[in-house]
C-alpha cells in the first residue's frame, strides 16, 4: 500500500524536523553563553578593542567606558567562569536582558571574582533559529548584586 509508506515517511520527516528545531531552540542558551565567555576573555586580557569588536555598534562613550572597564578588570591567567545567569530565549521574537556573570583568573591561587553585567539582546524565530547580540559589558558590580 503506497499511501502507508507515504504517510509514514511523513511522519519521520515532521519527527525529524521537529527534533531539528527543538535541538537549535536548546542550543541558544549555550550560544549566549558562549558569547559572553568570549567577551569576558578579551576583556580579562586587556584587549579593549577586541572586547568593543564583539558589542554591536561600541562607538563614542560606549567605546570610552569600555576602555576604562577592561583596565578595571585586566588579570593574568585563563578565565574560569564561575556562575552564569543568562536570559531564556523565547519562542516568539526579540528579547533584550541582562545577564549576569562572575568569574575569575588563577582560581588555584585564590584569584578574586570579578561579578558583570552583560546586555544581550535575543532573536529566535523558526526559519532563522536564534541570534544573540552581545549590546554592553558593565563595570565590575559588587558579588551580591544582581544585575
Amino acid at each position: 500500500m503506497p499511501s502507508r509508506w507515504v504517510l509514514i515517511t511523513l511522519a519521520v520527516a515532521a519527527f525529524l524536523a521537529l527534533s531539528f528545531e527543538l535541538a537549535r531552540y536548546l542550543s541558544a542558551d549555550n550560544r549566549e553563553r558562549s558569547a559572553v565567555f568570549a567577551l569576558l576573555q578579551d576583556a580579562a586580557r586587556g584587549d579593549a578593542a577586541a572586547a568593543a569588536a564583539r558589542l554591536e555598534s561600541c562607538v563614542g562613550a560606549c567605546s570610552t567606558e569600555l576602555v576604562a572597564t577592561v583596565a578595571r578588570v585586566r588579570r593574568p591567567g585563563e578565565l574560569r567562569l564561575l556562575q552564569f545567569d543568562g536570559g531564556r530565549t523565547s519562542l516568539a521574537g526579540e528579547r533584550t536582558s541582562r545577564a549576569r556573570a562572575a568569574w575569575a583568573t588563577d582560581v588555584a591561587r585564590g584569584g578574586r571574582a570579578v561579578v558583570q553585567c552583560v546586555t544581550v539582546r535575543r532573536k529566535w524565530s523558526f526559519v532563522s533559529g536564534s541570534s544573540i547580540t552581545l549590546l554592553r559589558l558593565s563595570a565590575p558590580i559588587p558579588p551580591e548584586s544582581g544585575c
